[in-house]
């Protein structure tokens, strides 16, 4: 016993020697591999939320894709309605100048960007934290609350997107105007991205603010002042004779989304220059994102 025990003592030891001397060089190789060294790439770990990010996005469209006809009354119904009576009925009917009619369709198209994103953001919203809870699917995922209110966002700004683009071959079929050159295509989508964008980040602050009771009241209250003072009528600087008026209507920052496009468009109608437009809407959207973000955050932390 006297004589064993050291030498299987002394063995021991020495195989632990030898077994954390392997692990420390296999620690070590461990960390030496990277993308250089053979190993699995390291970026890989940060597509993981843009993945999820995708995911949730698409599935939300996909639900949107099930019920076309649903989509497309919600979207277009009310504009189009605005624009058969303001553009075609007063127009037949000797009501407004025919030049009225070219100066209301930027104005509706740009507005259908804006509604349709902010109600496609908000009033799912409202309805998920209050009865179906529905949001707590999202928040399961492994991703940041803050992605999944962003997801909201976009999911919002690309209903509003596609609702605009639908509106414009209605509008023009519907008024008889010319179609809008092709040179004019890529900054009407950028002004129409914007205020897409804008409606989204205003939904996500209505749609965790407002209680399920009181959304009926407060859509009534907050669409209606926002949709007749966003100059889709009429140009903002044609409103030099009414100046309180104006300056109403200037701090809308939807009205920057129509002014864009009818500085686009319409060359023989004062408006605001798009770089100015793009300027107010990337401000506006900015700290529009910033407040619902934060109130995504509470409402889901609760």
């Amino acid at each position: 016993m006297t004589v064993t025990t050291p030498t299987t003592t002394t063995a021991g030891a020495a195989g632990a020697d030898a077994a954390d001397g392997a692990g420390s060089r296999g620690g070590a190789a461990a960390r030496g591999r990277g993308p250089a060294g053979g190993g699995a790439p390291g970026p890989a770990r940060g597509t993981a939320p843009g993945r999820i990010f995708a995911s949730i996005l698409w599935r939300d469209l996909m639900v949107t894709a099930r019920q076309p006809w649903l989509f497309l009354a919600e979207a277009l119904l009310q504009p189009l309605f605005i624009l058969f009576i303001f553009g075609k009925v007063l127009a037949d009917m000797s009501y407004v100048d025919p030049g009225y009619v070219p100066l209301l369709l930027p104005g509706i198209v740009g507005l259908t960007a804006f509604i349709s994103a902010l109600q496609a953001t908000a009033l799912p919203l409202v309805m998920d934290f209050s009865y179906s809870k529905e949001i707590e699917d999202r928040l399961m995922a492994p991703v940041g609350i803050r992605l999944v209110a962003l997801e909201k966002i976009v999911f919002g700004a690309v209903r509003g997107l596609f609702a605009a683009v639908l509106m414009v071959p209605v509008g023009i079929l519907v008024l008889g105007v010319p179609w809008w050159p092709l040179a004019s295509v890529p900054p009407v989508l950028g002004m129409l991205v914007l205020g897409a964008l804008l409606g989204g980040a205003l939904g996500l602050v209505l749609g965790t603010v407002v209680p399920a009771r009181r959304v009926g009241v407060v859509f009534g209250l907050a669409l209606t002042p926002l949709m007749f003072t966003a100059a889709a009528q009429y140009s903002l600087l044609s409103l030099h004779g009414l100046k309180w008026f104006q300056i109403v209507v200037g701090a809308n920052p939807i009205t920057y989304v129509n002014e864009g496009l009818r500085d686009v468009l319409l060359s023989d109608v004062d408006s605001v220059p798009l770089g100015l437009d793009a300027l107010v809407l990337a401000a506006a959207i900015v700290l529009a994102a910033l407040v619902g973000v934060r109130g995504f955050t509470r409402r889901a932390v609760d």
